[in-house]
């Protein structure tokens, strides 16, 4: 707010604060509406031509518009991750893992064992400021 070395009352840097992020949330809300309405029309669209491929038996078809491909996508989970880990370790295959680090976790283990860190480890700190609207 000043860009120069003019005082402005914190109270009132709150203020605006808050004012401009209800209007970036109602913003965002109005936007999402728009957003999950089209991605509403685009699922039933996609789903059309998914059973009129599935009725070709074809697996991809060129239009004048664009050419439309059928696949396969597979997503794998677990239901039980305790069964899981000990599957990776007796395994011996870790990159079974996404690489990333669980950042819970990892302060926590930190915060425990403070002279085991791991070797190559990074972090990046940085202070962030919020208001909280009086109510």
């Amino acid at each position: 707010m000043a860009e120069d070395d003019t005082y402005v009352p914190l109270d009132k840097c709150a203020k605006a604060y808050v004012t401009i992020r209800d209007r970036l949330k109602k913003m965002q809300d109005d936007f999402d509406a728009e957003v999950e309405a089209l991605k509403a029309q685009q699922d039933k669209i996609r789903f059309y031509m998914m059973e009129e491929m599935k009725k070709l038996g074809s697996t991809s078809l060129k239009t004048n518009e664009g050419t439309i491909m059928m696949s396969v996508k597979t997503r794998y989970f677990t239901n039980d991750w305790d069964a899981f880990k000990q599957f990776v370790l007796d395994n011996e295959v870790p990159d079974l893992y996404e690489r990333r680090i669980a950042q819970k976790n990892m302060a926590e283990w930190l915060k425990n064992n403070p002279k085991k860190v791991p070797a190559g480890l990074n972090s990046e700190a940085s202070y962030d400021v919020s208001v909280r609207k009086n109510s």
